[in-house]
């Protein structure tokens, strides 16, 4: 690109980005004042997003609800919802939107061409030209409204945002980060939630909500990025005269400000609730809160990212460890926020006493004052360095286009000092720095200054109360019948017409000739190609051995698959606790803190899981294959280190370590828990799915609700329990970990293959030969539709079936029905309608079906909306336009980019489930040709799903309790 050409706009600076292998640049719009930087490259998965500085004034959720309200139509995209149309009939790679504390991200990502620029054009027209001026239609439905379906009916209040946000308070962790925040800077923005205190949200008026957009959606307050492999200055021009060159440059006041430190630290308590079978013993949460500088210290920024690894995040880590020693505590996390103005650093005891605040704080000090005198392990700083340079490098963010990622790194820096958008990004240099300070006093010189020196801190404490959730409920429902009893005759009519109108608002279709006006590819834009599979059967001495030949970089993907087969229903837990425990509990050779450096100084670490697959050529016979799974990645000459440590991990740890296991347990628990309140929704599809599936029985039982069950009774009752479980460890070990059970998967180019054959054959003769006996691996499942009541103020509906039990086949077309209910159907009763955050499907080759709602105010409404969709399916008729859109979005789902790392993943998971080209070609073209009468086909199959009637819920107790003739069993989760 010749920045010279662009007349529009003022080159502010060029420069080469060594460390993300990229050309940078920063660009401000002269007449907008728009700021734009530029990450050149070959990186065909190309994004783009525009940013705003959006400080909340108050919790009333104004940056949240704006964010969600400005995708809901546009001035040239009219349409209700063109962000969902764009989903449904869009290739895109990322496509969302994000509300933080300060700031508000549009991204969107794809590698064709004709899409990217459509996704930018629907995005800067939604930012700038919102329909929201048009009518409070849209405020009501995403923000909040009144809802009365009639003059005698119950008044309530509704909106997404307002859903969403009463999940997300009802976790303790989200309470207590929210407190955090609020607590050390009470003279900031950062006082307010961004995201809306449901308590807050219905104070928000239509006038402030369109004022806010006003103020800040402006050229002059944007931060506008592009990334990849595309025509730069044909981006530019287009931005220039589309949009920007319409606007003025202002001056806008939406400067992050900086909090005064504070004299001495302060103190916070605060309340969350428990349900009423809860105990709140063991149930504060106890924090150690600093303040950490600025981010645009470079150096600073990333430091603490390696102490954080050093002093709490690693196991054994030096600060974890002594407040585990100390018995505070059953989950000890390190918590470094540095996406912020003013990084926070904070040490987290879950699951304490309340009585536990004063021992907790001596504890850090004094484990922190020792640490400065006598030095902190050059292993654990050499580990953390290497653990964070190891994913800089290899830049693998899973299923996050890398650019996304970076962009959103820029904004810690760019957001703060506008010439400094590469600052986090191009890091290399600060990696050598912070090498070289190990042998200096620089770690622990920063200890003092700012955890120990530090008056800019906080103690926050959040503490158990039962009925918190019943006693706020039953205040809001004698709120709001004070109001309704307050009103006029006409007033409450109006009230009734109002929701009428918002109902009827929601159920218009939107008129053909605005939904064109969004772009849509062609079908036969689309490849029928599949992506390749890279599997090559080779042997390591007597060893299986699949290896994926890919250009990885100089990195190898190593993972060891041991059959668990021979193991015993009542084994299959304590194969999800062999696994929890492996890798941070002492070997032989290794205390595990030293073991977890080690790893990671020389590696890309090792983990473990347990995974579940099948023949999909032998589905109705439910042949299942459930595996131990360990896997490791590292430059090519560290892969006979890793796979030593391997060796060290499965055959020589200490499984007899009481108070290790004890540890292990109550932090388990722990996190489980959170999951459960946090994001329930995957739970209770897995239970729904395990009353019939002994595959989701099999990981209900090592990651799920029975797993917890499990995990619970040993933690709670461990001197009864410990010297079973420890017997049962060592007896999966030896029935497991066999040379006779096991086969390898190898990721990395053909040339590092035959040295790491020979690894591995000398690896397998170090497994365990001696004779075990075998059990027959079966899993028993048995119907029991559930309801599982916790604190929470929403609900996680689950239903789910299989097809193929009940007769029917699996077609590709079931792909394109995830879309059209995720986007269409479900979409549309359930969130726009229903006022949940979130509704899912799926329907698999195994004949697992399923729909579930995330952060749902109803319970009952929603089942009987999942019941409506055979209906809904035998009259489905749309037009060309849609069908195409559908099939669309299915493809952009199927044929998301891939790392090295997940092309081999992807190549060995078909190995082990059986699955052929033939096959992934045949769903492909299964799903381009698709017919609307092949989705009318589809009824028959869902009826077969909702009629095996297999219910789940996780939720608010008193919601479950009302709705309690809908389960054969209702109890407390927890």
């Amino acid at each position: 690109m010749d920045s010279k050409k662009l007349q529009a706009y003022e080159l502010i600076q060029e420069r080469d980005l060594s460390g993300i292998k990229a050309k940078g640049t920063l660009l401000r719009h002269k007449k907008s004042g728009a700021r734009i930087a530029l990450i050149e490259n070959d990186d065909d998965n190309k994004v783009f997003s525009i940013a705003f500085r959006t400080p909340p004034e108050d919790s009333t959720g104004l940056p949240h609800i704006l964010e969600h309200s400005v995708l809901c139509g546009s001035k040239e995209f009219p349409a209700k919802d063109p962000f969902v149309e764009l989903v449904k009939g869009s290739l895109n790679t990322f496509l969302n939107a994000m509300t933080y504390p300060d700031k508000t991200v549009y991204p969107i990502a794809s590698c064709n061409d004709q899409d990217f620029q459509n996704l930018m054009h629907v995005y800067m027209d939604a930012v700038f030209y919102p329909n929201i001026y048009e009518s409070d239609k849209t405020f009501r439905q995403e923000g909040w409204s009144y809802e009365l379906e009639d003059p005698d009916g119950e008044l309530k209040y509704n909106g997404v945002v307002y859903n969403e946000m009463k999940g997300a308070f009802s976790s303790p962790d989200g309470v207590l980060d929210r407190m955090i925040l609020n607590s050390l800077f009470p003279d900031t923005s950062y006082s307010n939630e961004s995201g809306g205190d449901p308590d807050a949200i219905p104070s928000l008026t239509y006038e402030d909500f369109l004022n806010f957009h006003r103020k800040y959606y402006h050229p002059s307050n944007s931060y506008i990025y592009l990334y990849g492999d595309m025509d730069m200055e044909e981006k530019l021009q287009w931005l220039d005269e589309k949009y920007l060159s319409r606007f003025e440059k202002a001056e806008i006041d939406s400067e992050i400000r900086l909090q005064k430190p504070f004299d001495e630290p302060v103190e916070w308590k605060r309340y969350y609730s428990i349900a009423a079978n809860e105990s709140e013993e063991m149930n504060t949460y106890l924090s150690y809160n600093k303040v950490i500088g600025t981010s645009l210290d470079e150096k600073l920024y990333l430091a603490f990212s390696i102490l954080d690894y050093a002093l709490l995040s690693a196991p054994g880590a030096l600060l974890k460890k002594a407040l585990t020693d100390a018995g505070i505590g059953h989950d000890i996390l390190g918590s470094y926020d540095n996406g912020i103005y003013q990084p926070t650093f904070s040490v987290i005891a879950k699951n304490a006493e309340e009585s536990q605040k004063e021992e907790f704080v001596r504890v850090i000090e004094s484990t922190l004052e020792k640490i400065v005198k006598e030095g902190i392990d050059p292993d654990a700083l050499t580990a953390g360095i290497n653990y964070h340079e190891f994913r800089y490098r290899e830049a693998d963010f899973g299923s996050y286009p890398k650019g996304l990622m970076y962009g959103l790194q820029m904004f810690d820096s760019w957001l703060y000092d506008e010439e400094s958008p590469f600052l986090h990004i191009e890091a290399l240099d600060t990696f050598a720095f912070l090498k070289e300070q190990i042998s200096t006093s620089y770690y622990e010189d920063l200890i003092q200054k700012y955890l120990l020196d530090n008056t800019h801190a906080s103690i926050v404490m959040i503490c158990p109360k039962k009925g918190l959730t019943a006693e706020a409920d039953q205040k809001l429902h004698q709120k709001l019948q004070d109001y309704k009893a307050g009103l006029s005759r006409e007033e409450v009519e109006k009230l009734v017409q109002d929701t009428k109108d918002l109902r009827a608002y929601q159920e218009e279709p939107t008129p053909p000739e605005i939904l064109e006006k969004i772009p849509v590819l062609k079908v036969s834009d689309i490849s029928e190609d599949i992506a390749p599979i890279y599997n090559e059967e080779q042997k390591a001495g007597d060893v299986p051995c699949i290896c994926h030949p890919i250009d990885t970089n100089g990195i190898g993907y190593l993972t060891l698959i041991f059959d668990l087969r021979t193991l015993s229903e009542k084994e299959i837990p304590y194969a999800g606790l062999l696994q929890a425990v492996l890798g941070i509990i002492d070997t032989e050779h290794y205390e595990y803190g030293k073991l977890f450096n080690e790893i990671n100084r020389r590696t890309g670490g090792i983990e473990t899981s347990l995974e579940m697959y099948t023949d999909v050529t032998k589905v109705k016979e439910k042949e299942f294959r459930p595996t131990f799974e360990i896997k490791t990645k590292a430059m090519y000459g560290q892969l006979p280190f890793a796979l030593s440590m391997m060796e060290e991990i499965l055959m020589r740890s200490v499984l007899t370590d009481e108070k290790r296991i004890k540890e292990i347990l109550d932090m388990l628990k722990s996190r489980l828990q959170m999951k459960f309140l946090s994001a329930g929704h995957s739970s209770a599809v897995l239970r729904a799915m395990s009353y019939s599936s002994p595959l989701a029985r099999f990981k209900d039982m090592t990651n799920g609700i029975e797993y917890y069950e499990t995990v619970s009774r040993i933690a709670d009752h461990f001197e009864e329990e410990k010297d079973r479980l420890m017997e049962m460890l060592q007896t999966i070990s030896r029935k497991v970990f066999r040379k006779d059970r096991m086969i390898v998967s190898y990721t990395g180019e053909p040339e590092s293959k035959e040295p790491v054959l020979q690894e591995i054959e000398k690896f397998s003769g170090c497994l365990h030969t001696e004779e075990v006996e075998e059990s027959g691996f079966q899993l028993t499942c048995a119907k029991k539709n559930e309801g599982f009541q916790t604190s929470s103020k929403v609900q996680y509906v689950a239903m789910a079936g299989n097809f193929i039990d009940a007769g029917a086949e699996y077609h590709g077309a079931l792909q394109i029905l995830k879309v059209i209910m995720g986007y269409e159907y479900l979409w549309q009763n359930i969130r726009v309608k229903g006022g949940a955050y979130g509704c899912m499907s799926s329907f698999n080759k195994l004949g697992e079906g399923y729909f579930v709602s995330y952060r749902d105010p109803h319970l009952k409404n929603t089942l009987e909306i999942y019941q409506g969709v055979t209906e809904y399916l035998r009259n489905f008729d749309v037009s060309d336009r849609d069908m195409t859109k559908f099939i669309i979005g299915t493809i952009s789902n199927m044929d998301q980019p891939m790392t090295p790392a997940t092309k081999g993943d992807r190549s060995m998971n078909l190995y082990m489930n059986h699955v052929t080209e033939e096959m992934i070609r045949k769903e492909r073209l299964e799903v381009l040709r698709a017919t609307q009468q092949d989705i009318r086909n589809l009824a028959d199959i869902v009826e077969k799903v909702l009629q095996a009637d297999q219910i789940c819920v996780i939720g608010n107790e008193d919601k479950i309790e009302q709705e309690k003739e809908i389960f054969t069993e209702v109890k407390a989760l927890f």
